[in-house]
């Protein structure tokens, strides 16, 4: 099941008043099969020790899932809703900004199970990994 193609600006819209705001998340490309975001390392998203805070980037799986969930089913009669996620935190960062890569991997009927890699966007260097999988209840 392929993505749909929609305009960058609508879909990064949808993100006014939502955490994705606060963190400034910005989807950047959406393809058939994989959807990315970047998000900068920022005061809004670091621990006390100036890391990315693990939250940021399970909030950054769970934005990027549900994003692409919404590029595969009819809003009209369905939502996208969290129902398992995992990270695994690999390396810490402090500047610059990440990029999210969510790829499908399940997307049956009433589940879709989303890979999710986080990468320094300036070094290449992977931070996190994780799955978030998604459950498509009726309006």
């Amino acid at each position: 099941m392929k993505l749909k193609k929609v305009e960058l600006d609508l879909l990064n819209s949808m993100s006014k008043n939502t955490l994705m705001e606060v963190l400034e998340m910005k989807c950047i490309e959406v393809a058939d099969d994989y959807l990315k975001i970047r998000m900068p390392i920022s005061n809004n998203s670091k621990q006390p020790l100036g890391l990315l805070h693990g939250g940021a980037s399970a909030a950054l799986i769970e934005s990027i899932g549900s994003m692409g969930s919404v590029l595969l089913i009819d809003l009209e009669k369905e939502v996208p809703v969290g129902l398992e996620i995992n990270a695994n935190h690999i390396s810490g960062v402090s500047e610059g900004s990440v990029i999210a890569t969510g790829k499908i991997v399940h997307s049956g009927k009433r589940t879709h199970v989303w890979q999710v890699d986080i990468h320094h966007e300036e070094t290449g260097k992977l931070v996190c990994t994780g799955r978030l999988t998604v459950m498509i209840i009726a309006k």
